[in-house]
């Protein structure tokens, strides 16, 4: 299903500072006022994990982009670009429906996710749900 939602022409640039030049450890994106395109929320070029969960609203829907670093056993550090897709239970269910439709114009514009995290409460978000998937994916 299409929204007709456009991806701001700010994001990819922004994205491509976040994956070429590691400039930001993560970017949060939401729609626009108006719900008709998707916009650069917040962007952060420092920051643990718990200050980029911290950024998710607790009602409302957010896509972000995440450096997730993290140690795989016998391998060493490792760093994984992740796509977040947050639509907590406790949002508006017009909310709910756009951000789960619109979810792949974004997703398709941003090249060289490795992991996709689908949340809609905090412990589907949190550092030992996004390490399991990193650890399972090459």
């Amino acid at each position: 299903m299409s929204t007709g939602v456009a991806i701001s022409d700010e994001c990819i640039p922004f994205y491509t500072d976040f994956k070429l030049r590691k400039k930001y450890k993560f970017i949060i994106f939401k729609l626009s006022d108006d719900n008709k395109e998707v916009v650069v929320e917040k962007k952060e070029e420092a920051g643990d994990y718990n200050s980029f969960l911290e950024c998710l609203p607790a009602n409302e829907p957010r896509y972000a982009v995440y450096d997730f670093d993290y140690e795989k056993p016998g391998e060493g550090l490792r760093s994984k670009i992740t796509f977040y897709t947050w639509i907590p239970d406790t949002s508006k269910v017009r909310q709910k429906m756009l951000y789960a439709a619109s979810k792949d114009a974004l997703r398709k514009r941003l090249e060289g996710i490795a992991i996709e995290v689908q949340g809609t409460d905090a412990s589907e978000v949190d550092y030992e749900s996004v390490l399991e998937k990193a650890i399972r994916t090459n």
